[in-house]
């Protein structure tokens, strides 16, 4: 256990059945405008959502050097702790990118009700052989992949040639980059994209 349990940001009503708790990307606090917007945007489709910050990004907070992530050890400890605080039988993990990506590391070991990863980092940008995809070939926990469709760390071309689990399922939002956000020849917002990822995680926790 780490040695002090990570500070929660707690959106949407305490009685609601199922909580979500989100963890942010390697470069954005958990009160970023997404990881914001997410969370609002989902507590007002009665979902609470638990945020917490990884040590490295609290650190900063407090006035710290601009620190690079904690080594993933200390991620997957920081991961654990907040599961047993929050308890797993009515959690679903998830979060941006790194934090996404550490919680689909542990999501079938913790026992909890869902993964939801937003924009998850299938590989480093310019290196597709350098995947990330090992454990998602066998995961159990169901699982939602919300990526945008121009994300350099996996697009639908890509994606579509991995061997992942029937338990995983991906929604794309349209013309969205790594953040979601679509170019201006879109005719679409990030904002839109942001939406459409909320409502496509909304109406897969309500299917649990």
């Amino acid at each position: 256990m780490p040695e002090t349990l990570p500070s929660f940001l707690f959106d949407g009503p305490k009685s609601a059945p199922l909580t979500l708790a989100l963890a942010h990307g390697a470069g954005a606090p958990m009160d970023s405008p997404a990881m914001t917007h997410h969370a609002e945007g989902l507590a007002g489709q009665g979902i609470r959502v638990a945020r917490f910050e990884f040590p490295y990004m609290a650190a900063r907070r407090l006035g710290g050097k601009q620190k690079p992530p904690d080594r993933e050890p200390k991620l997957l400890e920081t991961w654990r702790a907040v599961i047993a605080a929050l308890g797993p039988e009515n959690l679903a993990i998830g979060g941006r990118s790194m934090g996404g990506r550490m919680a689909s590391l542990l999501a079938d070991e913790a026992g909890v009700r869902a993964l939801v990863c937003i924009s998850y980092p299938f590989h480093p940008p310019g290196k597709p052989e350098r995947l990330r995809t090992g454990h998602l070939e066998a995961i159990r926990t169901p699982t939602l992949i919300v990526q945008g469709s121009r994300d350099p760390f996996g697009s639908p071309e890509e994606v579509a040639g991995y061997s992942l689990s029937p338990a995983i399922r991906l929604h794309w939002c349209e013309d969205g980059d790594h953040g979601l956000k679509p170019r201006k020849a879109s005719g679409r917002t990030e904002v839109q994209n942001w939406e459409e990822a909320e409502a496509a995680i909304a109406a897969f926790l309500a299917e649990l």
